[in-house]
């Protein structure tokens, strides 16, 4: 065996070891915690206070769906004869564009802000520059206040969506949290359901006016009704403060059997250790995070940043979110006889039904499938779409109804995967090491992309001759989409981040057996885990049937 060969091995045993210790440390944890929390692991009505803190939280959401969705009624009015600001069609691509650009850089911002001032209260100051945004837009006389009021509102929405998805995983159960989690998104659609109706009936001014109100009630819900992250508070050392928290949280709990120690108390001490941990840790690994970025030189790093960049730009040129930022306008140039700001409005209605069904997709089916359904859906939609856009123009047809149909269609299908995989993705695929850093910059990149298509439309329509050449265009980079999925985008869906880091690095190929055993061990954790979680804790010996198992996993090892 040559040399290269052996110092794998001696690393993949060590890691392996390493690993199984970090396991067998977690899984301990495991079992202490449900002696209180097993029992009510199930029971919706202990979790409340839980739910509604994270409900709450999100519900600024709102404004974010709301200030994504004003482009599409603004744009219409604006370019209207009538309309006493005249913007060009190069003035509309910015102002329907701009918000995009913004996000990267608030979302930075916002990461060093939450850690300062805290998760809630970074939500509360987002609404500051959000409520100055809408105001200059409302009292608006030309495009240049338009545009300020776009790239205030922008940065006000990258500053308020990370807190609030901080705070619901560190206030949320472990089985409540993806749930939770995904009610940011699905409140957001509900404000561009908003935005498009109002754009139906009322002036882009009042509009503005009214949306300050969706900003400012939010915030006064989340000033008056929950607290702030326990988590939070102990890292600034402010453990009273956390208890209280703590108390809101868990008080439908009720009280544990082996103890009289509140569960509210248990967490409590359970944050000041692992703060303490974390500091040392910290500590320690000071040198190694300021090498962290030579991670991305390593298989691990590049592969997954390079794929990500590909699945991004057919995500973006297949139109799914330049039909969200021009759908009024997408209307109109399409030709259909139906009115394009109701036609908007079912268009928001669909996005906002498929994306209360989309948690329940992605738990369920594999990833690589549901892009290549939701590609070939999109890829048909758009062709047939612009095939009787064509026949419009041309007047060949009276059947104006079918594009706006297939838009529909179009939007269902998108939400089956390529909407939203890509952006899942960004966690899954990097290392631990690199995992912040590679999602901030797969984040940024995304949002980059996403301004470049959005900017694009107008001139993509003149280019290429029309409204049926760019829905052409969407469905020829959605064919492309499938192709891709087919051929390189890996399968994460029911897999651990060990096995995806292992595939990247090539380690299946080269250590099977490896491999193998890191499944078999996933697995008997699993049954364990599940063991605790599904029986009853309120007799001891439950729970000894459960540490037994863990030993009979271990031996078996």
């Amino acid at each position: 065996m040559d040399p290269l060969s052996i110092g794998s091995s001696v690393l993949s045993l060590h890691q392996r070891e390493n690993t199984e210790q970090n396991k067998d440390d977690a899984f301990q944890e495991i079992i202490v915690s449900c002696r209180s929390l097993s029992k009510y692991e199930t029971n919706i009505r202990s979790a409340f206070p839980q739910i509604f803190s994270a409900i709450i939280a999100a519900a600024f959401h709102i404004v974010i769906g709301i200030s994504l969705a004003y482009s599409a009624i603004l744009i219409p009015q604006l370019e209207d004869p009538n309309s006493d600001v005249v913007v060009t069609k190069t003035q509309s691509s910015w102002i329907a564009s701009i918000i995009v650009i913004m996000v990267p850089i608030g979302s930075l911002i916002a990461g060093v802000l939450m850690e300062f001032l805290g998760r809630l209260n970074t939500i509360k100051l987002a609404a500051v520059p959000c409520i100055v945004g809408w105001i200059a837009i409302a009292c608006a006389n030309s495009f240049t206040w338009i545009m300020v009021g776009r790239v205030l509102t922008g940065f006000a929405c990258a500053i308020g969506t990370s807190p609030a998805i901080v705070y619901i995983t560190e206030v949320s159960r472990p089985d409540m949290r993806g749930s939770l989690i995904s009610s940011g998104p699905t409140i957001a659609s509900l404000g561009m359901v908003i935005a498009y109706t109002k754009g139906a009936f009322l002036n882009w001014r009042l509009v503005a006016w009214i949306n300050i109100a969706y900003t400012v009630v939010p915030v006064l819900l989340i000033q008056l009704l929950v607290p702030e992250s326990p988590v939070w508070l102990v890292s600034k050392g402010r453990i009273e403060d956390a208890a209280r928290s703590l108390k809101f949280l868990y008080k439908k709990y009720p009280q544990p059997d082996h103890t009289d120690q509140p569960l509210s108390e248990m967490h409590l001490n359970a944050l000041i250790k692992e703060r303490e941990s974390k500091i040392h840790e910290a500590e320690r690994n000071l040198e190694a995070n300021q090498s962290r970025f030579r991670g991305f030189l390593k298989p691990t790093g590049y592969k997954p940043m390079i794929i990500l960049f590909w699945f991004f730009l057919i995500q973006q040129f297949s139109g799914i979110y330049i039909t969200l930022f021009f759908a009024v306008t997408f209307m109109q140039d399409v030709g259909t006889e139906v009115n394009a700001y109701m036609a908007s409005i079912f268009v928001g209605l669909t996005r906002f039904m498929m994306s209360l069904l989309n948690a329940w997709l992605l738990k369920k089916f594999a990833r690589r499938p549901l892009v290549m359904v939701s590609t070939t859906g999109m890829a048909i939609c758009m062709f047939v779409s612009g095939l009787f856009t064509m026949w419009i123009k041309e007047g060949t047809t009276t059947l104006t109804w079918i594009p706006v149909v297939c838009l529909l269609l179009y939007v269902c299908a998108s939400m089956i995967g390529l909407l939203t995989i890509p952006w899942t993705m960004t966690a899954e695929l990097f290392p631990t090491e690199i995992r912040g850093i590679g999602h901030s910059l797969s984040y940024s990149m995304a949002n980059l992309l996403m301004f470049f298509a959005v900017q694009s439309y107008r001139s993509m329509t003149d280019i290429l001759g029309g409204a049926h050449a760019v829905q052409w265009l969407f469905a020829a980079v959605s064919v492309v989409g499938f192709l891709f999925a087919l051929i390189f985008l890996p399968e994460t869906h029911g897999k651990s981040l060990a096995q995806i880091e292992a595939y990247f690095a090539g380690d299946k190929k080269r250590n099977p057996q490896l491999t193998a055993t890191i499944q078999q061990s996933n697995m008997g954790h699993r049954r364990a885990t599940e063991h605790l979680i599904k029986v009853p804790s309120s007799h001891s010996f439950k729970l000894k049937e459960a540490e037994v198992l863990l030993m009979k996993h271990k031996e078996a090892a």
